[in-house]
């Protein structure tokens, strides 16, 4: 690991000094080898993480959408500057990269979270450090592996793996000035304590408890294909999945519809073309989802759909858990409070959008919400009401494009700067001014001084 950080060290001396339009040029050429490569990205990630190859490629794409963001760094660092602030003196500021910057990316989003991290860091001018999940580590090879092809010099990216030993290396390593992070809370409040005890910049992306506000006016049929969808896609497990669906008023009456749609679903390996959901990451993952759906029945909600027993032919000792829902959730219930990370969607039922606010701003978290409604005005309330950082009008997973950043709030980020976007440029790099005085009077008349200089 040492050996990482002393290699970006030494890297940053001359890629930081390279133009940027060389980094920028860089970047086109990585944007162009991801796309060739997306279905082999795509297989390692099914492969590892069991993601369906599907979702797969999306994950993939929406990592090459901040890439395809990166290249336009030649507008997006612009500085400012102002002549004359006073007499014969004029100020500019611009952009310098900090030096050897470090990621640590969550098994969930192999291919995507990476890219959030070392491209815009790269073309920034700095030199990057990246631990992937050990739990599937091959996306992020392959993408090392891309990057050499576009030229990019030895030492610029280093790749380390581990656990709690390598995480703890890059908050404590005196050469490492930013840290980005994207996982649990658990993990995410240990670093940002501790890289910012050491005196880095650190953006933590930590959990959720994302909830969907269902309006009886709202669009009856697209409303539950958007909930299951959102629910249930990537077997839960994104920070964005919308796990909590809070009906208001009539809306009650569409779970009957919701849990048949729900059913309809296939679980299977995410590498069988007919899959809706693949299996979760680890057998302890399983257990987990298992014991917070059993922990919502012990204490009073209703179990609409169980998956936890499913069978899928041919992979009997696999991870696999089928779409789950539960009704009668409360606010106090375990199975609310934590984030369950798994296709289960917990249901509640209110009187009005009033209520269903008070419901979401009383939560821990930020990271996303989402309104359906046919209803602009209700629409336009609920977004300026709600204290969540990322809100959709009838989109269930309002993740903004690169140009935008990620702007998960309260107890889903720690940190100043959000990820990509101008944010994101922002977090890797710091801002230099200079003052400068040229006097009037000192202007040369551009002749040759052939007299002896003297001391004045």
């Amino acid at each position: 690991m040492e050996e990482a950080v002393a290699s970006a060290k030494a890297a940053f001396k001359s890629w930081s000094k390279t133009s940027i339009l060389t980094r920028q040029q860089t970047m086109f050429r990585y944007q162009s080898l991801i796309k060739e490569n997306m279905k082999r990205l795509a297989a390692s990630i099914t492969e590892e993480q069991g993601k369906t190859s599907v979702d797969a490629e999306g994950d993939v794409f929406r990592g090459l959408q901040v890439v395809e963001h990166a290249c336009s760094v030649t507008s997006l660092q612009l500085g400012e500057s102002l002549s004359s602030i006073a007499q014969n003196m004029d100020i500019h500021s611009y952009r310098i990269p900090l030096g050897v910057c470090a990621g640590v990316a969550p098994f969930n989003f192999p291919a995507m979270i990476p890219l959030w991290m070392f491209p815009l860091a790269l073309v920034c001018g700095n030199t990057f450090v990246l631990k992937p999940s050990e739990r599937d580590p091959g996306a992020s090879m392959i993408l090392m592996e891309l990057l050499k092809e576009t030229g990019v010099p030895d030492g610029v990216v280093n790749v380390i793996h581990g656990q709690h030993e390598a995480v703890t290396f890059i908050c404590e390593h005196p050469d490492i000035k930013a840290i980005s992070f994207v996982g649990s809370d658990q993990a995410g409040k240990y670093i940002y304590e501790r890289g910012s005890k050491n005196g880095k910049r650190v953006q933590s992306n930590m959990g959720a408890k994302n909830h969907g506000v269902i309006m009886p006016d709202a669009n009856k049929e697209h409303t539950l294909n958007q909930l299951v969808g959102a629910a249930f896609g990537a077997a839960g497990q994104r920070c964005m999945a919308l796990s909590t669906a809070v009906f208001v008023g009539e809306a009650k009456e569409w779970l009957s519809d919701l849990v048949e749609k729900a059913k309809s679903l296939k679980v299977n390996a995410g590498h069988m073309p007919d899959a809706d959901l693949g299996p979760v990451i680890s057998p302890q993952a399983k257990r987990r989802i298992c014991d917070l759906v059993q922990s919502g029945v012990d204490e009073g909600a209703k179990l609409l759909l169980d998956g936890r027993d499913i069978i899928v032919p041919g992979y009997e000792k696999g991870n696999f858990v089928g779409p789950t829902v539960l009704s009668d959730v409360k606010p106090h219930m375990k199975c609310y409070s934590e984030e369950i990370f798994g296709p289960v969607l917990i249901t509640m039922c209110v009187d009005t959008m009033e209520d269903a606010l008070d419901v979401i701003n009383s939560n821990p978290y930020g990271n996303g919400t989402a309104i359906f409604t046919t209803n602009g005005a209700t629409a336009r309330k609920f977004t300026h009401d709600i204290d969540v950082g990322q809100v959709g009008v009838n989109v269930p997973i309002p993740v903004p494009l690169p140009m935008f950043s990620f702007t998960g709030s309260r107890g889903s980020f720690l940190g100043d700067s959000n990820f990509y976007g101008k944010s994101g440029l922002n977090f890797y790099t710091q801002v230099k001014t200079v003052t400068q005085l040229w006097r009037d009077q000192d202007v040369s008349e551009g002749r040759a001084a052939t007299t002896m200089p003297v001391m004045k």
